[in-house]
C-alpha cells in the first residue's frame, strides 16, 4: 500500500448509521465480497480526500461488544486487533456511534479506544439528537475521552464533511493498549455513566415520535393488522408495478431473437441464439424488474427502522412454533434469497433457535422462486380485479408467500415438539428511531442486488440455460422420425424417464426436466422450460404455449411445489458451511422434498376434482 492511502475501519453498533456513512463517503466506489473462509460479507470501498490522499474504508459488521457471542463480532475483533489472516490492521479506527442514543453506544467506544490504536469518534445523526432535545458536550467528551471527536449525518449530502477533514490530517495518538479481561470490563459501565453525566442532557429518554408511532405498530392487535397490510401491499406492487416492465423486456428480446434468427444461417448456431440464449435467457431477465420491486420495499423497511419492530412484535409468536423474534429479520433476508438469510442467523445465540432458523429459512419465498410464480401466474391466473381494488395475480402471488410461511411455523412447531423445547427464550433487542430512507442508500442497496442477480444470469443461468439448449437439440431424430425432434434428444429421454416420478402430481416430461436445473438455481426452470418448448418448434412466447398444453390443475401443482421444494445447491452449501454438519444438509433436503411431493399432490388431485 502506498504512503499516500490511509487504511479506515468503520466500526459501531448495529443500528448507528455506520453503513450509510459508508455509502456517503464511497458512493458508488465499492467492492463486496466475503471473508477468507467464512461467509461473511465483506464491504470495502475508496474516497479521494482534499489533500489528494487515497482514504481505503472497510466496513466492518455491527458490534456490541468484543465479548464476541456471535461470528459477525468475532470477525470485527479480530481484524481491529489484527489477528485476522490475510486481513491488514486498520491504520485509523473510526467508531461511529449514535448521538440519540450515546449510553449504549459509549461501552463500546470505551473497549476500541483500548485496542491502543488512533481512533476517531463520529458522533451520527446529530441531526436527530437536535431535534430530540438532546445537548452533547462536544469538546468535554473528546476531553474527557482523549480522542477527536467530530459531528457526522450520515443521511445529509456533505455530512461527513469534518470527518473527512479530521481523518486526512495528522493520525491522532492512540490511547495506551489495556488489558482485555472481566475485572477491566466491569469498570466500563461506571465510566458511561461518568461520561454521561458530565456531557450529555437528554429531555427524555425516548422520542415523543417514536413513542407515538409504536403505540400502533406495537400494539398486539392493531400491530398484526399493521404487518399484515404491509406485507400484503409490497406482494400487489411486486406484481402491479413489475409486471408492465417484465413485458417490455420480454418483447425485446422477442424482437432480438426474430431478427437474429434472419441475419444467422439457419443451422445450430441459429438455434443456440435464439432458442437457446435469446428465449432462455431472455425469460429470466425479463423479471428482473419484479425482483427489484421486492428488493425495494424490504430496503425501505429496513431502512426506516420498521423491521426490528416487526420481530419484537411477532416474537410471541414465533416462540410458540419454535423459533424467535430475532428469527424474523433472517426469514425476512430470504425472501430476498435465502443465503443471506442464514448468513444473518449469527445474531441469534441460543444454537437450538439459529439452527431451527436456518432449517426453515429456504422455506421463504426467495426472489429466484418469483420468476417461475410470475411465469405460472401470468399464464393461468386471470388479471382480474378482487373485491373492486385488488389485483388477483397479486393475491395469489401473496398466498404464495403466506404458504411459505406457513409452511415455516408448521416445521419449527414439529422441530420444538421432536427436541421437547420448553424453555424461555428472551428477547433483547434494540428499537432504532423511526428514519425517513434516503435515497441514495436504498440506491446503492438495490444496484449491488440487482448486479448480483446479473451476475448469476451471466454466470451459471447462461451455462445451464446452454446446456439445456443442447439436451434439447441433440442428437437429431432418425430419418423419418415421426415425432418432434425433441422426443429423440438427451432431453426427451431424461425428461421422459423423470416423469414417472413425477406423474403423480400432474407433471408432463417438459415439467418433470425442468427440475433438474432449477436445483442448481431456481431461476433456470423458466429458461429450461423457454428452451424446451422453443426447441420442440411451439413458436411465440413461453406463457401462451404452457397455457395451450398444460392443465390449470398442474401449473397449481409445480406453483406449490416451488413453494416447499428443495432449495439450490448454494443454499445447501450454506447450511453444510454455517452448521458444520452434513446430517443437517440432509435433513433439509428430505424434509423439503416431503413436504414438496406431498403438497403438489394434494393440490394436483383436488385442483382436478374442483375443475
Amino acid at each position: 500500500m502506498s504512503a499516500s492511502t490511509l487504511r479506515i475501519a468503520l466500526v459501531g453498533n448495529p443500528n448507528c448509521g455506520k453503513t450509510a456513512l459508508f455509502n456517503l463517503l464511497t458512493g458508488g466506489r465499492q467492492k463486496v465480497a466475503n471473508y477468507a473462509g467464512v461467509t461473511i460479507e465483506r464491504k470495502e470501498g475508496r474516497f479521494v480526500a482534499p489533500s489528494g490522499r487515497t482514504l481505503q474504508i472497510l466496513d466492518l459488521p455491527g458490534a456490541y461488544s468484543f465479548d464476541a457471542v456471535s461470528p459477525d463480532e468475532r470477525i470485527t475483533r479480530d481484524v481491529l486487533e489484527g489477528n485476522y489472516p490475510g486481513e491488514a490492521p486498520p491504520d485509523l479506527i473510526v467508531c461511529v456511534a449514535d448521538a440519540t442514543n450515546l449510553r449504549l453506544h459509549l461501552r463500546f467506544v470505551l473497549e476500541v479506544q483500548r485496542l491502543g490504536r488512533p481512533v476517531v469518534l463520529a458522533l451520527n445523526m446529530m441531526d436527530a439528537a437536535r431535534r430530540r432535545g438532546v445537548v452533547v458536550d462536544v469538546p468535554e467528551l473528546s476531553r474527557r475521552l482523549g480522542l477527536p471527536v467530530v459531528e457526522t449525518v450520515a443521511v445529509r449530502r456533505g455530512g461527513a464533511r469534518a470527518l473527512v477533514e479530521r481523518v486526512d490530517g495528522e493520525l491522532p495518538a492512540p490511547a495506551p493498549a489495556q488489558p482485555d479481561d472481566p475485572a477491566s470490563r466491569a469498570g466500563l459501565h461506571a465510566r458511561v455513566r461518568e461520561l454521561m453525566a458530565a456531557t450529555v442532557t437528554m429531555p427524555r429518554a425516548t422520542d415523543r415520535v417514536d413513542d407515538a408511532l409504536d403505540r400502533w405498530a406495537l400494539h398486539p392487535v392493531f400491530g398484526l393488522a399493521i404487518l399484515a397490510v404491509v406485507m400484503f401491499l409490497v406482494f400487489q406492487a411486486v406484481y402491479s408495478v413489475g409486471k408492465p416492465m417484465t413485458d417490455a423486456i420480454g418483447d425485446g428480446f422477442d424482437w432480438l431473437g426474430a431478427h437474429l434468427s434472419v441475419w444467422l444461417p439457419a443451422g445450430p448456431l441459429q438455434g443456440l441464439v435464439t432458442d437457446g440464449i435469446c428465449t432462455g435467457l431472455g425469460t429470466v431477465l425479463g423479471f428482473l424488474p419484479e425482483i427489484l420491486v421486492l428488493f425495494f420495499f424490504i430496503l425501505v423497511l429496513e431502512e426506516s427502522g420498521y423491521l426490528p419492530r416487526a420481530a419484537f412484535l411477532l416474537d410471541r409468536l414465533m416462540v410458540s412454533v419454535g423459533l424467535t423474534g430475532r428469527s424474523f429479520i433472517p426469514l425476512l433476508s430470504s425472501f430476498a434469497c435465502a443465503i443471506p438469510g442464514i448468513m444473518g442467523t449469527r445474531s441469534i445465540t441460543d444454537p437450538r433457535d439459529r439452527l431451527a432458523t436456518i432449517l426453515v429459512a429456504p422455506l421463504m419465498t426467495c426472489s429466484a422462486r418469483l420468476p417461475v410464480y410470475a411465469l405460472l401466474i401470468g399464464a393461468f391466473i386471470p388479471s382480474r380485479a378482487v373485491l373492486g381494488v385488488f389485483n388477483l395475480q397479486g393475491v395469489v402471488l401473496f398466498a404464495l408467500y403466506a404458504a411459505g410461511i406457513l409452511g415455516a411455523m408448521l416445521v419449527g412447531w414439529v422441530m420444538k415438539r421432536i427436541r421437547g423445547d420448553q424453555g424461555e427464550h428472551a428477547l433483547l433487542m434494540e428499537l432504532p428511531s423511526y428514519r425517513l430512507p434516503k435515497a441514495r442508500d436504498v440506491g446503492i442497496g438495490l444496484y449491488e442486488r440487482g448486479m448480483i442477480f446479473v451476475k448469476r444470469l451471466t454466470g451459471v443461468i447462461l451455462a445451464l440455460t446452454v446446456l439445456m439448449w443442447a439436451l434439447s437439440s441433440f442428437p437429431a431424430p432418425p430419418a423419418g422420425a415421426p415425432g418432434p425432434a425433441i422426443d429423440y434428444s438427451f432431453a426427451g429421454y431424461l425428461g421422459r424417464g423423470l416423469a414417472h416420478l413425477f406423474a403423480p402430481l400432474g407433471f408432463n416430461w417438459q415439467m418433470s426436466l425442468a427440475l433438474i436445473p432449477a436445483f442448481a438455481a431456481r431461476e433456470t426452470a423458466v429458461a429450461a422450460l423457454a428452451t424446451v418448448y422453443a426447441v420442440g418448434g411451439d413458436a411465440g412466447a413461453l406463457a401462451p404455449a404452457l397455457a395451450a398444453q398444460v392443465p390449470l390443475a398442474s401449473a397449481l401443482s409445480l406453483l406449490v411445489w416451488f413453494a416447499y421444494a428443495p432449495q439450490c445447491m448454494s443454499t445447501l452449501a450454506v447450511i453444510k458451511r454455517e452448521t458444520d454438519s452434513w446430517r443437517n444438509v440432509a435433513v433439509s433436503f428430505g424434509y423439503m422434498f416431503a413436504m414438496a411431493y406431498v403438497a403438489s399432490l394434494l393440490t394436483y388431485h383436488i385442483a382436478t376434482w374442483l375443475t
